[in-house]
C-alpha cells in the first residue's frame, strides 16, 4: 500500500515564511504532513512566495495533478488583494478551476479564509478598508466554492489566535512558528474527523525559541524592506487612489455604497461560474441563464446563504438594484449559490 500523498499549493504562507529552520522555511503544511499517516506521507510543497491565484492555476496546479495526491491544500488570494490588477471575477474563475481539477481526481482539498493584510499591519481605516473589502471578497469566494466542492475548510479569520501577537512573526504578515502550528493542528483535526489523518497531531508548542529582537529588526531592515518596496511599486499608487475614494464617501456618509459595490461584484463573479452537475463537478450554465433580456442587466438569481458563512461576509447587502423599465430585484449577498445536497458542507475549526 503506497503512502498517502499530500501536495501543498499557495504563496508564502504555505511556503513556510515565518517558521525558519536550518535549511530554509518549514511552515504549517510540512508540520501537517508529519501527522497525516504512518508510514510518513509523501509531501511536496509547490508554494512560492508572492504567488497569486493565476500562478497557482497555471504553474502549480499542473505539477500537482501529475502527482495524483490524496490531499491537496490551496491557500492563496492575499497577494491578489495587494495588486493593482485585483479582479474578483478572475480570482473566482481560477479557484473554481483549481478546486474542480482536484475534485475530478478524487483529491481531498484543503482551503482557508484568511485575515486581511491591512488589519494585520495595523493600517488606519482609510488605507485598511479597501484591503479589507478585497479580502472579504476573496474569502466569500473561497467559502462558497469550498462548500460547493466539499472542501476541508478552515475559517481562520475568526479564530482567537489570529489576534494574538505572539502567534505572528516580526513582519506581522506571516505566522511565527506558534501560528504555523495552530494552522496545522486545526487542519489535522478536521482531516482526522474524515479519516484522512491517522498519525499523531503536531504539537502546539514551538520547537525553537522565537527570534531575538535584534534578529527581527535585521530581517525587517533587509528582506522586509525589499518586500515593501516591491509591493509599493505596484500597490501604493492604487492604494492612494482607493484611500481618496474612501475619504470622499466617508465625508458624504455614503461608505456603505463601497461595500454594496463590492458585494455586487462578488455575486456576479460567482454567478458567472459553471454550476455543479449531478456528480458535483462543474457544467456550463445553460445559455438561457447566461443571457439577459435586451436592455436589462444580468442579475444572479437570489439563493439561500450557504451554511456557516460568517457575519462579516453576510452583512454586505440586501438592497434593491434598479433595472430598466422600473424593474428591480434584490441584490444577492456574496456566496448565494445553490449547493448540491450530496456535497458535504465544509468543516470549520
Amino acid at each position: 500500500m503506497r503512502p498517502l500523498r499530500y501536495v501543498a499549493l499557495g504563496d508564502s504562507l504555505t511556503e513556510g515564511v515565518g517558521d525558519p529552520v536550518t535549511n530554509g522555511w518549514r511552515g504549517w503544511a510540512a508540520l501537517l504532513a508529519g501527522g497525516l499517516s504512518e508510514p510518513a506521507a509523501e509531501f511536496t510543497n509547490l508554494a512560492v512566495s508572492g504567488a497569486q491565484t493565476r500562478d497557482v492555476l497555471e504553474t502549480q496546479l499542473p505539477a500537482a495533478l501529475t502527482l495524483r495526491p490524496d490531499v491537496a491544500s490551496v491557500l492563496v488570494g492575499v497577494n491578489d488583494t495587494l495588486r493593482s490588477t485585483f479582479d474578483i471575477e478572475k480570482i473566482a474563475e481560477r479557484l473554481d478551476k483549481v478546486y474542480a481539477s482536484f475534485t475530478r481526481q478524487g483529491t481531498a482539498v484543503l482551503t482557508a479564509c484568511l485575515p486581511d493584510p491591512g488589519t494585520m499591519l495595523g493600517l488606519p481605516g482609510i488605507l485598511g478598508n479597501p484591503l479589507a473589502r478585497r479580502q472579504r471578497a476573496v474569502n466569500t469566494v473561497v467559502h462558497t466554492l469550498s462548500e460547493r466542492y466539499g472542501a476541508v475548510h478552515l475559517h481562520a479569520v475568526d479564530d482567537d489566535w489570529i489576534m494574538d501577537r505572539a502567534m505572528w512573526s516580526s513582519d506581522r504578515l506571516h505566522p511565527g512558528e506558534r501560528g504555523h502550528r495552530q494552522i496545522a493542528l486545526r487542519f489535522h483535526a478536521m482531516l482526522a474527523h474524515r479519516g484522512l489523518a491517522t498519525a499523531t497531531a503536531p504539537s502546539p508548542e514551538p520547537e525553537f525559541p522565537p527570534p531575538t529582537k535584534s534578529a527581527s529588526l535585521l530581517w525587517l531592515a533587509t528582506a522586509g524592506t525589499a518586500w515593501m518596496i516591491r509591493r509599493c511599486n505596484d500597490l501604493l499608487p492604487q492604494l492612494v487612489r482607493l484611500a481618496a475614494v474612501e475619504m470622499r464617501h466617508r465625508a458624504k456618509g455614503t461608505s456603505d455604497r463601497l461595500d454594496l459595490r463590492a458585494a455586487q461584484s462578488v455575486s456576479m463573479a460567482l454567478a458567472s461560474l459553471s454550476v455543479p452537475g449531478p456528480t458535483g463537478l462543474p457544467e456550463r450554465r445553460p445559455a438561457a441563464e447566461q443571457t439577459a433580456l435586451p436592455g436589462h442587466r444580468l442579475v444572479p438569481e437570489q439563493r439561500p446563504l450557504p451554511e456557516g458563512l460568517p457575519l462579516s461576509e453576510r452583512r454586505l447587502v440586501s438592497e434593491q438594484l434598479s433595472l430598466p423599465d422600473g424593474l428591480s430585484v434584490p441584490v444577492p449577498v456574496p456566496g448565494q449559490r445553490a449547493v448540491p445536497k450530496q456535497q458535504p458542507a465544509p468543516e470549520a475549526a
